[in-house]
């Protein structure tokens, strides 16, 4: 069941989605369905190291992807602490599984369903893609994660050069948060960096930056998938973005790097072939 709260003007209204023993999920919906046409469906997942963030603080990337020829639905996921893994990624898989339901009225018959998102939620859209492979359902075209954080090592150099002499930062807090412990760095949908098997996963989009902590596990993840046989998309925008805190950011304009990150969405949009319905 879904319901339609008011909400700024500037903005489209959010909707809750009722996940049966959850306290109801708020999503909000851009793009539209052209008359008598089908665009891809994606679910989005916003940053904010899994303990901040909401439907609004992920409007940057929202809008690249619905700008690009899309209908996108944000969902404003649980937050660590409070909600420890795996309850955010249970809650992206019930709404990955509302839209397929609902994906002709929203994006028009047959429409290719992708998840998307940055940061932490980069990561929860590989964890979700994972999901859908080992329960075999809905069909997924396709996942796109920017500046994904995906490995709680926290060792690597690009993230090291972020850090500096610091020996902590928001994103390991945010691991320590969102894991119960060690085991769950074990856990695939935990951490898919890790994920042992990574064969059977749909076409991904991988994009960072010169600039951006989390370049090293992306760009790690994307040659992991190749070597797993799976069709990876991948650029490294210029080391000016600001990412992954610039997607968060409540700017005026167009977010870093806009024009390019329109067109690997929309050339990946055009090569992922939807699977069958």
């Amino acid at each position: 069941m879904v319901s339609t709260a008011s909400s700024s003007a500037a903005l489209p209204p959010a909707r809750h989605l009722s996940v049966p023993g959850e306290r109801p999920l708020a999503l909000r919906v851009r793009g539209a369905k052209p008359r008598g046409g089908t665009v891809p469906l994606v679910l989005h997942f916003h940053g904010g190291a899994f303990v901040s963030g909401d439907l609004d603080s992920g409007a940057c990337l929202a809008e690249l992807l619905a700008g690009s020829g899309a209908v996108v639905a944000s969902l404003a996921y649980p937050l660590a602490p409070a909600h420890r893994f795996p309850d955010a990624v249970e809650a992206g898989y019930a709404a990955l599984e509302w839209l397929f339901k609902q994906r002709t009225r929203l994006a028009g018959s047959g429409a290719p369903l992708f998840v998307a998102g940055e940061e932490a939620g980069g990561n929860l859209a590989a964890a979700v893609a994972l999901m859908v492979r080992d329960r075999a359902h809905p069909p997924l075209a396709g996942q796109i994660l920017v500046s994904p954080m995906l490995d709680p090592c926290n060792a690597t150099a690009s993230l090291r050069q972020t850090m500096g002499e610091a020996t902590c930062c928001k994103w390991m807090e945010g691991w320590q948060q969102y894991l119960r412990g060690p085991m769950d760095a074990e856990h695939p949908y935990a951490v898919p960096g890790r994920a042992q098997r990574l064969t059977g996963l749909p076409p991904a989009l991988i994009l960072t930056s010169g600039d951006d902590p989390m370049r090293d596990e992306a760009l790690a993840y994307a040659e992991r998938l190749r070597e797993a046989g799976i069709a990876v998309h991948s650029g490294l925008m210029p080391p000016t973005t600001g990412w992954p805190d610039s997607l968060s950011e409540q700017a005026a304009g167009e977010c870093p790097c806009a024009v390019e990150v329109r067109g690997h969405v929309r050339a990946f949009y055009q090569a992922a072939t939807p699977p069958p319905s």
